[in-house]
């Protein structure tokens, strides 16, 4: 196989306003909200500026943003195109995102180590048992 087209020559948009290019996050989401990833930040962490407000959503959001492939802040916009805003409450601006951690301070740690800690968890209770196939292990 090979190229029709000089690389130059060739572009891609994701600018359908009905597709989600990362749909998994919908289970991702699912998943932290079962969890309790929300109630988690809003019990331990806390930023007093105006930067800190909805710190759970904010929190939720770089986490789907990260778990999307975002690898900085201004990759946040992932999580703003197509029909994500549909999908998705609370789809922040990059910039707005990035407010947000740049008001931590080295006593944010311990808070954020708790959420990590009771967060990772969390998910093996939402996990349904693996029970033994019932077949013999010839037939598997």
């Amino acid at each position: 196989m090979q190229l029709s087209n000089t690389p130059a020559a060739i572009g891609a948009a994701f600018d359908d306003p009905n597709l989600i290019a990362s749909a998994g996050l919908v289970a991702l989401v699912v998943l932290a909200e079962a969890a309790g990833l929300w109630d988690l930040v809003s019990e331990h962490v806390g930023v007093p500026t105006d930067k800190g407000a909805n710190a759970d959503l904010k929190a939720m959001s770089l986490v789907a943003g990260m778990c999307a492939g975002a690898d900085s802040i201004q990759d946040m916009s992932i999580l703003r195109h197509g029909a994500m805003i549909k999908t998705f409450d609370y789809c922040y601006a990059p910039s707005t995102l990035g407010s947000f951690p740049r008001q931590f301070t080295f006593g944010h740690v311990r808070p954020l180590d708790a959420v990590a800690s009771r967060f990772l968890a969390a998910p093996t209770a939402q996990t349904p048992e693996r029970r033994p196939s019932p077949l013999p292990a010839a037939l598997r």
